[in-house]
């Protein structure tokens, strides 16, 4: 469900509304039913709500939305931020991998949490991939597991090597070994899940014009330019240390199926000025199947009707084709 007080649940019910016009697959909801009734009655919604189990529920979604009651009844107070839910948001996070592992569910989708609510709780990860990285080692011991964030729209597909830190530490925390790593686990996960053949990455300098040859700093040249080789070297398709002002035309777009940026903001701007509504992100390197919405909480929208599905659909959508391969 998410942020309780966010828009979390209104996709999921505006998402069982319009299911059929928006080709929504069955999905359940782990998170309270009374807080999901309270918010349809905000949204001017007529959804009937099915509390069941996690067995029962996609045999009942033609009936009524499945709602999987995790943690305790939450006043429903949309827009207002409360540090009171931060342990039912981390426990449903916690039963949806379960879930899956169990085989109770193919996939998860995970709507908008607030971070900074649930650090006053002791959460101690960055962000939901990070946190989702450590309970797929939990349950799946020998397994990899190692989380990697893309953001996935119909024109643009965009991985940062590093992600939630600030931007002073993207120098002293990218290595040539972490770009490697991501890269290949995208590589692998392109051909495993996304279908591609022999996919073609795409890999940002760090500096403007990848350092213009050392005048605008080494790591283009120290970094990222051994990383390319690796990679080469494993078979692996890439291509760079690319300028990342020239990178996202529409014509340089057609080059490659995926960019490796080396910090968030420099691909994340871009895939989502081109694709704001239609992208998903994306967790590569896990056991298990996850997508979310690529946007935020956006408190200012829930409860009003005003929120927009698509994201939330096009991530349902999404995991469900991951889930199921041979149905695509």
């Amino acid at each position: 469900m998410g942020e309780p007080a966010g828009i979390g649940p209104d996709l999921a019910l505006l998402s069982w509304v319009n299911r059929r016009k928006l080709c929504a697959p069955p999905f359940y909801v782990r998170g309270d039913s009374a807080l999901l009734s309270s918010r349809a009655r905000h949204l001017g919604l007529n959804v009937h709500l099915e509390e069941l189990s996690p067995e029962d529920a996609i045999g009942h979604f033609s009936r009524g939305l499945p709602v999987v009651q995790t943690g305790p009844a939450l006043k429903d107070t949309p827009g207002e931020e409360s540090y009171d839910t931060a342990n039912s948001v981390i426990s449903a996070i916690e039963h949806c991998v379960e879930d899956v592992h169990d085989g109770k569910a193919a996939g998860i989708v995970t709507s908008p949490i607030n971070k900074s609510a649930l650090y006053k709780t002791g959460f101690s990860f960055p962000g939901h991939t990070e946190f989702l990285g450590e309970l797929a080692r939990k349950h799946w011991p020998g397994a990899p597991a190692q989380p990697v964030m893309m953001i996935a729209g119909p024109e643009l597909m965009v991985i940062p090597v590093t992600i939630h830190i600030p931007l002073k530490d993207v120098p002293d925390t990218l290595t040539t070994d972490l770009i490697v790593e991501t890269a290949e686990i995208a590589s692998n996960d392109l051909k495993q899940r996304f279908g591609y053949a022999n996919p073609r990455l795409a890999i940002c300098g760090l500096n403007p014009h990848a350092g213009e040859d050392g005048a605008m700093g080494l790591e283009d040249q120290d970094i990222i330019e051994p990383a390319v080789a690796q990679l080469k070297a494993k078979g692996v398709e890439a291509t760079g240390p690319h300028s990342a002002d020239t990178l996202f035309h529409q014509r340089a777009r057609s080059e490659y199926d995926c960019v490796l940026g080396m910090y968030h903001d420099q691909v994340l701007i871009p895939a989502k000025t081109i694709g704001f509504d239609e992208s998903v992100n994306v967790t590569l390197g896990l056991p298990f199947v996850r997508t979310s919405p690529d946007h935020g909480t956006a408190y200012d929208l829930a409860g009003t009707g005003k929120a927009r599905v698509d994201s939330f659909a096009a991530a349902l959508r999404l995991a469900n084709a991951l889930a199921n391969p041979d149905q695509y």
